[in-house]
């Protein structure tokens, strides 16, 4: 499974993003499942909503329905985990959506996403040190 940001959804979504093209080209070349969290999903419906129109939220939720990633879901014990990176990085500041990530990457054991965010996700370490390996930003395979 590949983690899915905010960044990537929005990018895909809009084609006047700069990263739409790189996007799209790692959709179209996947060939395992994407998957985020019910934050990183609440960020982009609004975003989507904001920048691109309430058709193409609506879009994103139905692509959910029909399968297209998958929601990790997050308990209760992550809380105090997502509160601890927050405090940990309140100098950026880290937002829910993006703890939940971490939190994600924990518990895949390994790092694998697809962001925009090249600065937060260049300094976020999940389980403690490991670095995450933003594919998006390089050129796409």
């Amino acid at each position: 499974m590949i983690i899915a940001d905010t960044g990537f959804w929005v990018a895909l979504a809009n084609r006047d993003d700069r990263h739409h093209a790189r996007a799209m080209a790692w959709l179209e070349k996947l060939d395992e499942p994407l998957v985020c969290t019910w934050p990183v999903v609440t960020e982009t419906s609004y975003l989507l909503l904001r920048r691109v129109s309430s058709e193409t939220q609506r879009q994103f939720l139905v692509s959910h329905a029909e399968g297209a990633f998958e929601i990790f879901e997050l308990v209760k014990d992550h809380v105090a985990r997502m509160v601890q990176l927050m405090e940990k990085y309140a100098d950026l500041p880290m937002d829910l959506a993006d703890a939940s990530l971490v939190i994600l990457a924990e518990e895949l054991g390994h790092g694998r996403i697809l962001s925009t965010n090249e600065r937060d996700f260049g300094v976020y370490r999940w389980k403690q040190h490991e670095p995450f390996e933003n594919l998006l930003l390089p050129a796409p395979p």
